[in-house]
This record gives C-alpha cells, structure tokens and sequence, in this order.
C-alpha cells in the first residue's frame, strides 16, 4: 500500500512543487511586501480557524475508516462525520463578524475575510480526500490535490494582477476548493445515506480527534507567532521577507513531506490494523528510511543554493532577505517534517493522542517564549532562531513521550549512511564560486545530486538499490 502510494501520489507532488515554486516567482512580484505580509497573516488565519473547529472530525475519518468499513460500518461512519462537519460550520459566521468588526487595515480585514469563506469547502474537500487517501483511492485523493493546487495559483494569480492585493491568493484557495467540494459532493453523499448520525460515535472521535486539533492548532502556533510578533515589534514588511523566505524552503520540503506522508499515513494504519506491531515495525522502518535519504540532502541542498534560489524565485525587494531566512527555515522545516511524518504517527496509531497534545505543547509554548524574548532584541533573526530551537525541542519531546504510546523505530544505519553521504555532497558543493543565477544553482544542485546519489548507491542506503534491481529483474521476467 506504502509503495503504491508514493507512486501514485508522485505526480501531485511534483505538481505542486512546481506550483508551490510558481507561487513564490508570481506572488513576491505582483505583491508588494505589505500585501505579501497581508496574505501571509489571512492564510495563518484560515489555517488557525479551519485546525482548530474542524481538525479533529477530518482525524477520524483518516483513522477509523479502515476499521469500520471492514466492519461493515463504513456507512454509518462516514454519516456521523459527515453530519458533524455540518453542525461545526455554524461558526463561521461568527468568525466573519469578528473579521469585520476587530480594527484593522482594509487590505489585511479582505485577507482575512476572504481566508474565512474559504474555510467551508477546504475542510469538504479535506473530508473527502481524508476518506479516499484511507480507502487506497489513490487517484481520487490525487486529483483533489492537483484541483486545488493548480486552481488556488491560477485565480489567485489573476486576481492579483488585477489588483486584489494580498487577498488574491485566498481567493484562489476558496475558489479550487469549491470546485472539488462540487465534484465530490455525490459521492460521499452515497456513503453517508448508507448509515445514520451516532451520537456515541460522534463522542468518541471527538475524543480521539480533539487533542489532535489542539496539537495541531499548537503546531500552526509554533509556525505562525512569528509573523504576528515580527508584525507587532517591526510590520508587515518583515513579515513579507520573512515569509518569503519561509515558503522558499518550508514548501519545498513540504512536498516531500506531504507526498511521503500522503501514501505513508494510511500505510500504517492498514499495517496495524491488519498486521499487528510486527507488520508496523517493518513497514514503519521502510517508510523512515526513505524519508531520511530524500529529505536530509533536501534540507541541506537548499540551504547551500538559498542566495541563487532566492535571487531567481523571490521579487527584488524580497529576495536579498529572503536569502538570509532559507536556510535556517530550511533546518526547521527538516525538523518539523521528522516529527510530524513520522514520530507524530505514534500518538495517532496508538490512540495515545493526549500525549500528542503534550509533545507539542511543549515546543510552542518554548516558541512563543523565545519570540519575546529574541525578537524584539534581535529582529527578523531572534525569530529564525527561536523557530529552529522550537523545532529541535519538539523533535525530541515526540520521540520521549512517543514512546509511550506505540514505539516507532529509527533506522540507524540509514540515518548514519544518509548524514555521511550529505556531509560529503555539502563539502563538494561549497567549492563551486558563487557565480550567481542559474549557473551557480545548476552547478550546485547538480553536483550535489551526483555526490548524493553515488554515494547512496554504492551503500545501499535504505536497500533501494537492492528494491530497483529487484524490480527490473522482474519486469525483465515478466517481458520474456
């Protein structure tokens, strides 16, 4: 199922990789800084309300859909989520009245609003991804991603060229969404009539699902206080460097992460489900190991090309601090991916997840503190590095209270041939001059991914050497 999936998925993600990159050229150049900043603090926004009111029903989908549908319940799950998502939406019009009554900047309040109305199909759209992703239909749950990301960049890249500012991006977020809620309204329809809204059932995924919003709501508060205490000591044009920078790498390791996590997630679940700890154990430790060979060089490769990256995807009044930020987001954002990808999927597989709440408890409150502190001392660099060390902390209180709950493995030969072979790609890539432009990241990226790769080969790491040869072997068997 691991393996099918990150196939399957493999097209979304360099869809939206190439999107995600597409958006940093278009947006940093349409946008000016503040408006940049605007759209920057309406996204936290959208994000904060759509984790913390709808997360958790979106959690039992995911989790129990395997288990209920084998039961033959999937019908009367899919109706309690389904009718429960109904019931939450009441607080939008709540939200939208704080937008329009709390004093702001009028480009800031339409960010805001627009990020609100945006919020009822991105979490339909999410239920129905959440289900198909748990069921194995891939090409279902692939389509929503390639609807949304392509739609949300070409309207809101209209739109900002016509002049809506920082909302534009919002916009085309709503808009994308709409369209997959239309799309897949019928079918999950079908599945809900098969059963009724249980009120028991609903008690107990909000049991199960609530520490998971507020872990998450805690984590988009580690990623998000910077910005509105970059906004509050400096402005938004702070805020637009340095969320310029932070998309620049946040995103681009976000693909690899999504996309692993994408097919990985409901992997384990099946595995244990089906399989028992011994099942999750090997299908835990495969999924690891080739998240730590793609995503450790990743992180390393884009802080080594940040100034020519920055330079060529990033607007010219962003670029030169954007350039400064890539590379310390680029280690938490490694940092984060680890943990949520991964580590994360303890607490959710074990049904441990007050413990999730407790594990991220603790690297958001520490961020919230070291933004004090730093921030107004420091400035735009106090909060690059109150982000990593939250990051750091997070990881490893994951790891001690994960444990707890269902122990995952580290595979430890891949990690150590993975950091040898990115040390030495980092060594080799740091002799090319910095030429500028494309040569110098063409040059650096090619000659890093060279090292990388024959190194890794030439050990083995994570056996996927082993795993080609095998399949070609029996492509070859099959051909004959």
């Amino acid at each position: 199922m691991f393996w099918r999936g990150v196939v399957g998925y493999l097209p979304v993600n360099i869809i939206q990789g190439l999107v995600g990159l597409a958006t940093i050229v278009t947006f940093t150049r349409l946008l000016a800084p503040s408006q940049f900043g605007d759209y920057a603090l309406g996204f936290s926004v959208m994000s904060l309300l759509h984790t913390a009111i709808f997360t958790w029903n979106e959690a039992a989908m995911a989790r129990f859909w395997v288990a209920e549908s084998d039961k033959g319940q999937g019908g009367a799950h899919a109706a309690t989520v389904y009718r429960t998502w109904l019931a939450l939406l009441v607080v939008l019009p709540l939200a939208l009245a704080a937008a329009l009554l709390i004093p702001m900047a009028p480009g800031l309040r339409l960010a805001v609003v627009c990020g609100v109305l945006a919020v009822l199909p991105r979490t339909f759209a999410k239920l129905a991804q959440e289900r198909r992703r748990a069921a194995g239909e891939v090409a279902g749950a692939a389509s929503i991603d390639i609807i949304q990301t392509l739609g949300a960049f070409v309207v809101g890249a209209v739109l900002a060229y016509m002049g809506f500012g920082g909302a534009a991006p919002l916009i085309g977020f709503g808009v994308a969404a709409a369209i997959c809620m239309a799309w897949t309204l019928p079918s999950e329809l079908a599945h809900s009539r098969r059963g009724q809204f249980e009120a028991p059932r609903a008690r107990s995924y909000l049991g199960y699902g609530l520490p998971v919003a507020l872990s998450l709501i805690l984590a988009l508060v580690l990623s998000t206080t910077d910005r509105f205490l970059l906004a509050a000591f400096l402005d938004e044009a702070a805020v637009g460097v340095y969320h310029a920078g932070y998309s620049l790498a946040n995103r681009t390791l976000d693909v690899l992460f999504i996309w692993l996590g994408a097919a990985g997630g409901p992997a384990l679940i099946a595995a244990l489900e089906r399989g028992g700890e011994g099942e999750l154990g090997a299908a835990a430790r495969e999924q690891a190991s080739l998240m730590l060979l793609l995503c450790v060089p990743a992180a390393v490769g884009l802080a080594l090309v940040a100034a020519p990256l920055s330079h060529l995807m990033v607007g010219q009044e962003l670029a030169m601090g954007a350039a400064h930020v890539t590379p310390w987001i680029a280690a938490s954002g490694l940092l984060a991916g680890l943990t949520t990808y991964y580590f994360h999927q303890a607490f959710t597989l074990g049904q441990r997840t007050e413990l999730l709440l407790a594990a991220m408890a603790i690297p958001a409150l520490a961020n919230l503190v070291l933004n004090l502190i730093l921030i107004p001392r420091y400035g735009l660099d106090g909060a690059l590095w109150a982000t990593v060390a939250s990051y750091g902390l997070g990881l490893a209180a994951s790891v001690a209270l994960g444990a707890r709950s269902l122990r995952l493995p580290v595979p430890w030969t891949p990690l150590l041939q993975t950091v040898f072979a990115t040390a030495v790609m980092g060594v080799a890539v740091v002799q090319i001059p910095a030429l500028g432009g494309w040569a110098e990241l063409i040059l650096k990226a090619g000659l890093g991914a060279i090292v990388f790769g024959a190194i890794t080969f030439a050990l083995d790491t994570g056996a996927l050497r082993s795993r080609g040869l095998a399949l070609v072997r029996g492509y070859r068997a099959r051909t004959a």
